[in-house]
């Protein structure tokens, strides 16, 4: 299970930094239970990277960084240390037999993308449209 310190830094600093199809790639990933998202170092070989390296992957800042892109990531867009992220640690902790970890992130993952698909519904209505006559 998350610690709420974890879930903490979650929402504050990873969420907001993720591009819709950052959120996307690892929602796949995790659901999937892919090979390709690895656990204990950033990268492996390209494409198997741990969940800060498939977001900046996918990221506009990062998207063509290889072997560091997750330490870039973490550090000059979230704004926090990569040796002492407490999402890495939980995720290297959990590896690949602590399926509640795995569930629990796609969970936190799928609710930020569901609540962004709300808002850009809200947010893209054009009000004053109704109001002008021409």
């Amino acid at each position: 299970m998350l610690s709420p310190e974890c879930v903490r830094e979650l929402t504050t600093s990873w969420l907001p930094n993720i591009t819709y199809v950052g959120l996307d790639r690892v929602i796949d990933l995790l659901e999937k239970d892919s090979p390709l998202l690895i656990h204990g170092s950033f990268t492996h070989t390209v494409p198997m990277g741990c969940l800060a390296t498939h977001i900046a992957w996918n990221h506009p800042r990062t998207a063509k960084m290889t072997l560091d892109a997750g330490i870039c990531w973490l550090n000059n867009i979230a704004g926090l240390n990569p040796a002492t992220s407490l999402v890495i640690r939980e995720w290297d902790r959990c590896a690949d037999y602590d399926f509640e970890v795995r569930a629990e992130l796609a969970s936190v993952f799928r609710t930020e993308r569901e609540a962004r698909g709300q808002l850009e519904a809200t947010v893209g209505v054009n009000r004053i449209e109704e109001l002008v006559t021409v």
